[in-house]
């Protein structure tokens, strides 16, 4: 409408035609696609792939109704395995209590749980909603009438049939992908060709001066869904046996004069900018940890896991805060596990931007855990 205003307006007497086919064509053709790539993921689930693995706990009408809807409509994308309820059931599909469905969910690889609200105790659904928060299993709860919705929940609709879905983090949307990895790539090739170019050969000549050993260091870390990269930085220690088992502490001996100071300017990191380029790691993100200390924090802090579901970062939220460097008690990992999580259920672009901005004076600054 603006369209046509302006040029009824500002450019009467101009003919219109061809700026009203092209706005014309351009919508026919997004439409187009949009149809085609229906058509197509559709048929792409007919024939077994791009499934999601999928169980059901209850067996009240309404969760029987979602497991009719589950075996008749392969085209929605599930994959389903079968239900879980205390009551026994003697269909074909009924696998067990709700305590075998729990464990089932571990062995089978389980990515959504759907959830009745009327047969199963508040404490049980508590026991469910936990158990899918640590693994990285979608939650979704099929409602009964006499339920109230949670501000966390939005309802949709399967066909009929009400479901309330948790409401989607940025991380779930494809369009957050495409535009943090943009941005990744150009700010990554700018500080590569105006710094790393210069500056890089500069820090070579430094360390290899001061110590014996190779200039880039890299370690075996873990990254998103469980994905393990070797992450880079410039060498700050000398050569030792421990630097995959034991993290750096304050007055470490094994740090040099030189890596001293790289640490506590963050300049040893300058060399993750190529793990970014090779979609390793993005500019913002939660820290990867080295493999040990996954295995131990994955047991004794919750959600834990949650933080590995999007890519690592060379700068993150709970870093410009102060939670970086040696951890020596449990509130130290606990506040950077929450930074973290806060994180990802708050991405936007700008919030990308801030954390950029004050890794940078923080750079200059220096931090006190730096080291």
């Amino acid at each position: 409408m603006a369209f046509f205003a302006y040029f009824s307006i500002f450019r009467e007497g101009e003919v219109i035609n061809e700026q009203f086919n092209i706005i014309l064509s351009f919508t026919l053709l997004i439409t187009f696609f949009k149809l085609f790539f229906f058509f197509i993921l559709k048929s792409y689930r007919l024939s077994g792939k791009n499934y999601r693995n999928v169980i059901v706990f209850g067996s009240s009408k309404s969760a029987k109704n979602v497991i009719d809807l589950f075996k008749s409509k392969q085209d929605l994308g599930y994959r389903f395995f079968g239900f879980f309820a205390d009551k026994k059931d003697v269909s074909d599909k009924y696998l067990g209590d709700i305590n075998a469905g729990l464990i089932y969910a571990s062995k089978e690889q389980i990515d959504e749980v759907y959830c009745e609200s009327d047969s199963i105790t508040k404490q049980k659904l508590r026991v469910i909603r936990n158990y899918c928060s640590k693994n990285n299993v979608d939650f979704n709860l099929i409602p009964e009438e006499k339920d109230i919705y949670s501000k966390d929940l939005k309802l949709t609709h399967y066909g009929t049939i009400p479901i309330l879905k948790p409401k989607k983090l940025p991380f779930e949307k494809i369009e957050t992908h495409i535009l943090k990895r943009c941005f990744d790539i150009f700010f990554s090739l700018l500080v590569c060709v105006f710094l790393l170019s210069w500056l890089l050969p500069i820090l070579w000549i430094v360390v290899k001066l001061n110590s014996k050993g190779k200039f880039l260091f890299k370690q075996l870390r873990d990254g998103a869904d469980g994905n393990q990269f070797y992450c880079y930085k410039i060498r700050s220690m000398k050569v030792n046996t421990l630097a995959d088992k034991i993290a750096t502490t304050i007055n470490d001996d094994r740090i040099t004069s030189v890596g001293a100071f790289l640490r506590k300017t963050s300049l040893d990191e300058l060399p993750q900018f190529f793990n970014v380029l090779k979609g390793d790691m993005s500019i913002v993100g939660p820290r990867p940890h080295m493999n040990v200390q996954t295995k131990k924090y994955l047991v004794e802090i919750e959600n834990y896991l949650f933080r590995n579901s999007v890519k690592p970062g060379i700068t993150g939220l709970a870093q410009v805060y102060g939670y970086r460097g040696e951890i020596k008690k449990k509130s130290d990992i606990d506040h950077r596990v929450k930074l973290d999580v806060f994180y990802i259920e708050n991405w936007s672009f700008f919030l990308d931007i801030k954390i950029i901005g004050l890794t940078i004076l923080n750079v200059f600054k220096g931090q006190d855990k730096a080291y």
